[in-house]
């Protein structure tokens, strides 16, 4: 244990689960008026580093704090620049003063921003970005954004899942406040789970991620931010309908209690009860549903102690399949049936020691527990699983010497007991898995930043495991930053839940042998340069990222009869190239440009159990987004355009004289591709003080994947398949919503 606490390398300074983070308001006070009206877009940054943030509509802001600075600059064109030094605060309010040399106010505000000090390649999605969709769950929260795509997983199950360096979401860590949430069996509607409306923010980081919150991160690293009780508005409601029938409401309350205790309220419903058959298959084309999920916390804050606690509790009821069909048919062959019914309780506490005189020093104490319990049926078949989780990470971070070098270090502790049963198969397992870390950052000035991290974890399964991590951040110039990364990555995958969605086919689920941890190493380089021309700001941004895998989790549908699953048998990986601009012409129009590229191959089992290395199935090679917004003055008006093009991917043969001599006897001739596509999003929405009233759509173009479900007419036939969707299963989508807010 010694040596490697002493000889391990370290990783990403990134903010730790219990790190402050520095709220606030700025406001502007009005010409020959008492009263303060909230600046939007104004900068927000930590002197003498690229840490920034900026205001959202109603002059909101929240940045972490940093060990390196304790002044924190706050400006905007046309007012004089504000400068705080931060002692214990953690709330802010600020009112800028007008800068009487100039004659106008000139607003610029961004809904993405990369983090610029940190050289872990993070993309911070606002509230502001996620209001240019409906967003109406974190699985949709993404429509703007480049480096995440989302798809459904199937036909039938309404299941969504995400993409990032071209794998699935099952090897990205997403974090809700820094505890693991979205993995296990919530890997299959996790992702419909976190309502948007309380999301605060989004960092999105490619790359292996710190070692401070695990070891799971293989590709990258998604950490939701929610509301905070004594940040959040004091109240907050928002109403949803599109034309499919899918409403939604939410409601969220917040109160001080005084100076140091807050409460806040989080609650979404949302159902759909229309029964959609489109392209008249016979099948729904969105599954019935109904969730409630609510959060209740409570915030502790004193100049020596912060304590967040609270809890969370969610029901969701679905139900699909053919058109017919109702839950009392459930068993029968009298129709073909989905249904899912999911409960999920949590508990949650962070508890943090802070030091006012030392800024730099902090202890922090993260316990989670949390049980996840699904009931499944598809057609005849039910599959029924349990989670119970228990999750903990004591953290200590300190510098050596001076504020140059600093570190963190800590133990965790992850328990997941599981029992999963599907058909007559009873699949238990219990993870025990004890852990140590430390990481290092070394700071020259922020223009060079070296992360090195390691971690150390006992499994009780599969002994131990070591996990190193590396990141670095060059600026080359002011504009001009260069980061690289490597690291390695470790989970156990869940097979029936992280494929979910090809359970809904007659195909015969096989295991071929006994199934080893995933194990995998993630390299990447980055470079961001900023620009001006004339009067235009601009961001290019270039990254390439390379997966290679020591072991993988097969999941073989090339066979349309089954399913298999065995462990890699040779190589397997992805490579992933992005780039991508971002423009602002003139005041209030930002305009954004990427291009993405896959290259992700596996290797698999042939018809005579030779190995072949094939592209991966249903990954587009090539992707492009394009989105443009434009905001009058105030935001009184704000107009919002995505279009999505989507390259072709390779499907597998659904003939079923698959594998019969002159049927597919060669890999290449059994796969078929799927066409390109491409997707047109828009929304419009008008601001008022305390409303906000918009109207959108999503497929405007009216798209949909032909035939998504295989042998429709015959569901109980040897040929059904439902788990091919690699399209838009339902056309276009219009929508409507209100936001009301009161503001503290």
């Amino acid at each position: 244990m010694k040596r490697y606490l002493i000889g391990a390398i370290l990783l990403l300074y990134t903010q730790s689960s219990f790190a402050q983070r520095i709220t606030g308001k700025v406001y502007e006070q009005l010409v020959n008026d008492k009263k303060l009206k909230p600046l939007t877009g104004a900068n927000v940054y930590w002197a003498g580093t690229t840490q920034a943030s900026s205001t959202d509509s109603v002059g909101r802001f929240s940045i972490p704090r940093i060990l390196h600075s304790n002044q924190l600059i706050i400006s905007f064109v046309g007012f004089k620049n504000d400068t705080i030094k931060i002692g214990a605060e953690s709330e802010l309010e600020v009112i800028l003063k007008s800068d009487q040399t100039l004659n106008e106010v000139v607003v610029k505000a961004n809904a993405t921003s990369v983090d610029r000090l940190s050289p872990h390649q993070t993309e911070i999605i606002t509230t502001r970005a996620l209001a240019k969709a409906a967003c109406c769950n974190l699985s949709e929260s993404f429509e703007t954004n480049a480096s995440v795509s989302v798809s459904y997983s199937d036909a039938v199950t309404g299941s969504k899942q995400i993409q990032m360096l071209g794998l699935s979401g099952t090897y990205i860590q997403t974090n809700v406040e820094n505890i693991p949430t979205i993995r296990g069996l919530a890997s299959t509607f996790g992702m419909n789970f976190v309502p948007g409306t309380w999301i605060q923010s989004i960092d999105v980081g490619k790359g292996a991620g710190s070692v401070v919150n695990g070891y799971e991160s293989m590709t990258g690293q998604i950490n939701v931010e929610l509301q905070k009780p004594d940040t959040q508005e004091k109240l907050y409601f928002n109403t949803y309908l599109n034309n499919f029938g899918r409403a939604e409401l939410n409601l969220n309350l917040a109160h001080q209690l005084n100076e140091k205790w807050s409460t806040g309220l989080l609650t979404h419903a949302s159902t759909l009860q229309n029964r959609i058959d489109k392209n008249g298959d016979g099948f729904l084309d969105l599954p019935l549903y109904t969730q409630y999920n609510v959060i209740n916390r409570w915030k502790y804050q004193s100049n020596r102690m912060m304590a967040q606690f609270g809890v969370k509790a969610l029901h969701e009821d679905r139900l699909g399949g053919q058109s017919d069909f109702r839950e009392e048919m459930k068993g029968t062959t009298q129709a073909y049936g989905f249904g899912a019914k999911v409960n999920r309780y949590e508990f949650f506490s962070k508890i943090a020691r802070l030091f006012p005189d030392k800024p730099y020093k902090g202890l922090g104490l993260i316990i989670n527990a949390s049980v996840h319990d699904s009931k499944s049926y598809f057609g005849l078949t039910n599959y029924n699983g349990r989670q119970e989780t228990l999750y903990s990470n004591l953290i200590y971070q300190s510098i050596l010497g001076n504020t140059n070098h600093s570190y963190k270090a800590g133990i965790s502790y992850m328990l997941d007991n599981y029992d999963e049963k599907y058909k007559d198969t009873t699949l238990l397992r219990k993870e025990s898995v004890p852990g140590v870390f430390v990481e290092y950052t070394y700071n020259n000035l922020d223009k060079f930043v070296l992360v090195a991290g390691s971690r150390v974890d006992f499994h009780n399964l599969f002994g131990r495991q070591f996990t190193p991590r590396l990141h670095l951040k060059y600026s080359l110039t002011n504009n001009t930053t260069l980061r690289a990364s490597a690291g390695r990555g470790f989970r156990v995958a869940n097979p029936l839940a992280e494929y979910y969605g090809n359970l809904v086919s007659s195909r015969q689920v096989v295991f071929l042998e006994k199934l080893r941890p995933e194990v995998s190493w993630n390299y990447g380089v980055s470079l961001t340069q900023e620009f001006k021309i004339g009067e235009m700001n601009g961001t290019f941004i270039t990254d390439f990222y390379r997966t290679n895998f020591e072991n993988q989790l097969v999941a073989d549908f090339e066979n349309p009869k089954y399913l298999r699953f065995y462990n890699l048998n040779g190589k397997a990986y992805a490579n992933s190239f992005q780039a991508e601009v971002n423009l602002t012409p003139i005041k209030r129009f930002d305009l954004k440009l990427a291009y993405r590229f896959f290259d992700v191959k596996q290797t698999l089992y042939g018809l005579d159990n030779e190995n072949v290395l094939l592209p991966k199935m249903l990954v587009s090679r090539d992707r492009v987004l394009f989105n443009a917004g434009y905001a009058l003055p105030y935001d009184k008006w704000k107009f919002d355009a995505t279009v999505q093009w989507n390259g072709k991917r390779r499907l597998p043969s659904m003939d079923p004289m698959y594998g019969m001599p002159g049927h597919g006897e060669i890999w290449s001739e059994a796969s078929t591709e799927a066409p390109s596509f491409y997707n047109l999003n828009a929304q419009i929405t008008r601001t008022f003080p305390k409303w906000d009233i918009y109207l959108g759509g999503e497929n405007l173009n009216n798209f949909r994947q032909k035939n998504p479900i295989y042998a429709a007419n015959t569901p109980f036939g040897k040929e059904f398949d439902a788990g091919m969707a690699w399209g838009p299963v339902v056309g276009r989508m219009i929508y409507a919503g209100v936001r009301f807010k009161i503001i503290r």
